[in-house]
């Protein structure tokens, strides 16, 4: 048996997220269907996150196992040809037998798009917001998240996670054009809807509503009800996740 890393792009809008669920077609559902097609039986596929409904991946990582190796460049041509215009698999790598797509990532990056005039070709990937916010004062605000651990206040109420604490190691506002600015942030781990949920209450700081020591408090109570309404979902990208370099095969 061979495992391999399946790195992958796909917009998220024609889908109810990545796992696979009762109620609705999901990225993880197409990978396995074209899996199966091309390796001739059922081939399991675990991803290393969750992303919701909407939410989009420059790069997301799955693993999956072969029961004898794989020309890995006709595999991605044969499931490229295969999928949907909307899910593309970018490469594919030998693993040793014991790498987990989910557990042995070291960190992730998320990537949120904002617009801050009409823009008929970003509307699809980017928030537009109708007033510019103050992102001095909202990269102020984001710097603190690296002193926390616990982001209860930005998580989803309910969810099957056993701990919600994660390591924030970047946070930052940048411009990328004229109209257009990206909050990336990195982390160990993340919560369901907590990427949308931190900037929902950023863009608060940014509009006079919320202080920075109002921001802390929001951190620090530990209670979703403080925090910003999430932001919409088209505009959030999944665009990396590091692993360490020992768990790739000799070529």
């Amino acid at each position: 048996m061979q495992r391999y890393f399946l790195y992958i792009a796909y917009d998220g809008a024609a889908y109810h997220g990545w796992q696979i669920q009762p109620n609705g077609i999901t990225v993880q559902e197409r990978l396995m269907q074209a899996l199966e097609t091309s390796l001739r039986r059922a081939t399991e596929v675990t991803g290393a996150g969750r992303t919701d409904t909407g939410v989009n991946a420059s790069l997301m990582v799955a693993h999956f196992d072969a029961e004898a190796p794989v020309d890995t460049a006709a595999l991605t041509e044969k499931l490229n040809s295969l999928l949907p215009a909307d899910i593309a698999v970018k490469r594919i790598r030998a693993v040793i037998p014991t790498a987990h797509a989910r557990f042995d990532a070291t960190s992730r990056t998320y990537r949120y798009y904002l617009s801050t005039a009409k823009s008929p070709f970003r509307r699809a990937y980017s928030y537009r917001v109708f007033k510019t916010p103050d992102f001095e004062l909202m990269n102020e605000a984001a710097s603190l998240l690296a002193a926390y651990t616990d982001f209860t206040s930005f998580s989803k109420l309910h969810t099957d996670t056993k701990t919600n604490n994660c390591r924030v190691t970047q946070a930052r506002w940048t411009q990328v054009d004229q109209i257009t600015w990206v909050f990336t942030i990195t982390a160990d781990r993340f919560l369901r809807d907590m990427v949308r949920a931190i900037v929902g209450t950023l863009l608060e700081v940014g509009r006079g509503k919320l202080t920075l020591d109002g921001f802390r408090r929001v951190v620090e109570g530990r209670d979703r009800s403080l925090a910003g309404t999430s932001v919409p979902a088209h505009a959030l990208f999944l665009c990396d996740i590091s692993y360490p370099d020992t768990l790739f095969a000799a070529p």
